[in-house]
Parts: C-alpha cells; structure tokens; sequence
C-alpha cells in the first residue's frame, strides 16, 4: 500500500467530519491535488457516508497545499479510456447531488476536471491567489456533457466557450464577476477563516429549509423540477417545529435554535 502511494505521489483523500460539517480533503500537494481512479472510488464512499448522516449539513471540499485540484490524471486517461471521463462525470455529478450544502476551498487553481468539481459544488470560497483554467481543447479531450451543461448553468454560454474553447485562464476577479467565487478572502491565508465563518453562518440556519431548496434550486436550473416533491417539502417545513422556532426567535430578537424537525 505504501509503495502504491507513492507512485501516486501523496495520499488518498481524507474524511474528517465534525458535528455539522463534513470536510473531504484532496492529499497531493505535490501534483497540485490530482486525483487518481482509486481516489473517484474514495470519493464515491465518502459522499454516501455523508449523504446518510442526518446531523451532516455543509460538506467542504479542499485541498492541500497551494491548489485546489488538478483534475484527473492525464497519465492515466489513455488506459483508461472514455470510462475516465464517464467515471470523473460520476463524481461531479454526485458532488452536485449531494445532500449537505456544498463548499468548495479554492485556494490556487482548479484546473481541467476540477474547474468542474468547484461548479458542481452549491458555493466556492477563494483568495486572490486563485484561478481556474480547463484545457481539454489544448489535450484533445472533449469534456464529458455534465460538466458542459453545469458550465453553461454557471456562467451562460458565451463564458462557457471562453472556458471550453478558448481554454481561458480565470483569474480570481474574473471568477468572482463570473459568479464562479461566492467570497473572496483578502489573502490566501485569510481563506480558511473565512470558509471556518461561512460554513458556521450556514450551520445556524433551518435544515429543512435549506436542504429541500439546494434540491430544487438545481432541479429548476436543470429544467428536471418536480413539482409534487416541490409541494411535499414545502408542506414539511410549513408544519415543522423549526418554522415556529425561527419565528418565536425573529420576535424576540435572538438566534433560533433548530433541529431539523
């Protein structure tokens, strides 16, 4: 196992949750946090144990050392064939339909398949240091539909084709303009905190409320909304003892205190 490792030059991705927040960190600095086929398995486990964890409301996603992540390995591309790419697919796809509210750390870059790991997820938090750039057309690479579609989703069409076509390096002001980065630290050592005060803000807020609208926000965005669904978690949140507990605390003043029921 070991030796394994080390030819993948870092560690498999790591699980750490904590009370409301679950954080998955990426662990090759040294090839700016690429991820390996092993890893998108990791990864698949990670998401199912935090999807069946209840009290698990923000899932953060960073990385170590001075990237986010840079995608797939390209090495490992011509072995495995197209069933890279529908594997890489699968777990942006499953990052995006992710139970808890989703954060995504990009300090650095998010490069190739990153780039559409940081839009699947619900909101991305940066430093000034950080950039993203997917040079499929620069590989010969024609990116899978899913992260074509949450591109287009994201930032229209024409900043799609500056992205895809062009292969455009984004820096951090034009992210932010894009609406590709939701806060933007000072400094890239300030980025931590500032995540830390985010996911903590999102963590004092209704969890009925929150997660039913995440599910719907991307299904109307995708045109798959379901409107019977839609009405039933209204009808939840509407009868719950969280909306009687937000309204006695707006009342007096104070900060609610939910339970998710």
């Amino acid at each position: 196992m070991a030796g394994a490792e080390a030819r993948n030059e870092g560690l498999a991705p790591d699980l750490v949750i904590d009370g409301a927040v679950a954080t998955i960190t990426l662990r090759r600095p040294a090839v700016a946090n690429r991820l390996e086929l092993s890893d998108l398995e990791v990864l698949h486990g990670f998401l199912a144990d935090v999807n069946a964890r209840p009290e698990v409301l923000l899932l953060r996603l960073q990385g170590e050392g001075r990237h986010f992540c840079s995608g797939f390995n390209i090495g490992q591309v011509g072995t495995a064939g197209a069933d890279a790419g529908r594997r890489f697919e699968g777990i942006t796809d499953a990052v995006e339909q992710a139970r808890p509210i989703t954060v995504a750390v990009l300090q650095g870059g998010a490069f190739g398949g990153a780039g559409d790991l940081a839009v699947a997820c619900d909101f991305r938090i940066g430093g000034p240091d950080s950039e993203l750039m997917v040079p499929a057309a620069r590989l010969g690479l024609h990116f899978y539909r899913g992260g074509l579609e949450r591109f287009v989703a994201a930032v229209g069409l024409p900043a799609a084709r500056r992205i895809m076509l062009a292969a455009e390096r984004l820096d951090a002001t034009e992210m932010r303009r894009l609406g590709l980065l939701d806060r933007v630290a000072d400094s890239t050592a300030g980025v931590p905190a500032l995540v830390d005060a985010f996911c903590a803000e999102i963590a004092g807020l209704a969890p009925l409320a929150i997660l039913g609208m995440k599910q719907h926000l991307n299904r109307i965005a995708r045109g798959t909304l379901d409107a019977a669904a839609l009405a039933r978690d209204i009808a939840a949140a509407d009868a719950s003892a969280d909306l009687k507990e937000g309204a006695a605390a707006w009342q007096q003043r104070r900060p609610p205190q939910f339970q998710g029921r």
